[in-house]
């Protein structure tokens, strides 16, 4: 991917062809082998760092003219710092796995207006600013060094860059979410949308797992449009999901069929586990065995009543999280239902509320990115409802 992203890219591939050494990495442009002056008036190399804005596989227009640098501070030839050119120093600030820089450098095009209109402009404008005073030294250095290419293994499992983080400037943030495998059991209404988020994350491994074809009452109550061809082949409803979001993620991992205690043992190699099951007394044995695996969970479940004076929909959306540190409320509280509940609860007769399955899902991502470490997590919920005719959020079962 990064190779044919430099090569799909007119102002990459010029700056390659012109013989700089440019590499991409986590949605960031390095221009390695810049070279520069330091304080002492010793002639350094450093490395000119821009975050991409791309459309699929293609650079598009620079966001904005700031780029970073990581080396010592850059200088005239007589060892005075370029102030007009760095605006900030922190030294080793981390923008994302792998990319360090040191300082925040500024140098406005003109008009500002227009911006850079592209990547070529922004690093040959950069990197003459920078080397000016290293070519007034040492007449032989230069920026274009023409490196030996060599294949790059691609490591993203994104079959394009997470630009969103990048721009935002939270990679590091997010490389926290780049655990190895997450399961979904249960690729209903809830499952569908959990995985809908979880493919936006770079978690290295995702499997599903469900026995059910895929539907047309189900095109209602998940991500997505499928057409009505689609609808009529009932492909499982796991291959229908992995091949959507095979798009995005490179490794999703459909397993057609029910987990249950004779094969409960494909759940023990991961990393975190989402239940989504509408049937409770199937969750048993699959918490169990979660538990006996040490294995942290969310199990996420509402309960959806028809309420007859104003013809409308009550109830309440749940997400109860399971984890080595606090596993007691979940039997000792009963926060999870192992009964198949009665024909009162409207959600048992598939009535379509997406809206509610959404945010079920996205309470449960949540949760699990605070269990990550990606969302500040002050409460340390285990257990939260969320109540419909007073729209209530509320935390249970927080952990000292």
């Amino acid at each position: 991917m990064v190779q044919q992203l430099i090569n799909r890219s007119p102002d990459l591939l010029r700056l390659r062809n012109e013989g700089y050494d440019v590499e991409v990495k986590t949605g960031f442009l390095l221009v390695k082998s810049i070279p520069y002056v330091n304080n002492s008036r010793v002639v350094k190399y450093g490395t000119l760092v821009c975050p991409l804005s791309l459309a699929g596989d293609i650079t598009t227009k620079p966001s904005n003219h700031v780029a970073y640098f990581e080396g010592e501070h850059p200088c005239n030839k007589d060892g005075s710092p370029l102030t007009k050119l760095v605006i900030g120093s922190q030294p080793q600030q981390p923008l994302a796995a792998g990319v360090l820089v040191d300082h925040t450098f500024s140098s406005k095009p003109f008009p500002l207006e227009a911006g850079y209109p592209d990547y070529y402009q922004l690093v040959t404008t950069y990197a003459a600013i920078v080397s000016g005073a290293a070519e007034s030294l040492a007449p032989s250095v230069t920026a274009k060094t023409f490196p030996v290419i060599e294949p790059i293994a691609d490591e993203s499992v994104f079959r394009y860059v997470d630009t969103a983080s990048t721009r935002a400037r939270i990679s590091v943030v997010t490389d926290k979410l780049a655990m190895g495998k997450v399961a979904i059991v249960g690729l209903g209404g809830t499952g569908t949308y959990v995985l809908d988020l979880v493919a936006k994350t770079p978690v290295k491994e995702i499997h599903l797992f469900d026995g059910d074809v895929f539907s047309q009452h189900n095109a209602f109550r998940s991500p997505g449009a499928p057409s009505a061809d689609v609808l009529r082949t009932k492909p499982p409803k796991v291959n229908y999901f992995a091949d959507l979001y095979d798009n995005m993620h490179r490794f999703i991992f459909p397993h057609d069929g029910y987990i249950d205690t004779s094969n409960v043992e494909q759940l023990r190699g991961m990393d975190f586990v989402f239940l989504c099951l509408d049937k409770g007394s199937a969750k048993r044995s699959l918490v169990e065995a979660l538990e006996g695996f040490a294995i942290p969970f969310i199990d996420v479940g509402m309960g959806v009543y028809l309420h007859e004076k104003s013809n409308s929909l009550g109830g309440i959306v749940r997400v109860t999280a399971s984890t080595s540190l606090q596993r007691e409320h979940v039997h000792g509280k009963q926060r999870i239902s192992f009964g198949d509940g009665d024909g009162a609860n409207e959600y048992q007769q598939n009535i379509q509320i997406a809206d509610l399955n959404a945010l079920n899902a996205s309470l449960a991502v949540i949760k699990w990115k605070k269990l990550a470490g990606f969302y500040l997590d002050l409460e340390k919920e285990h257990h939260s409802t969320y109540t419909i005719d007073g729209n209530i959020l509320q935390n249970e079962d927080q952990r000292a």
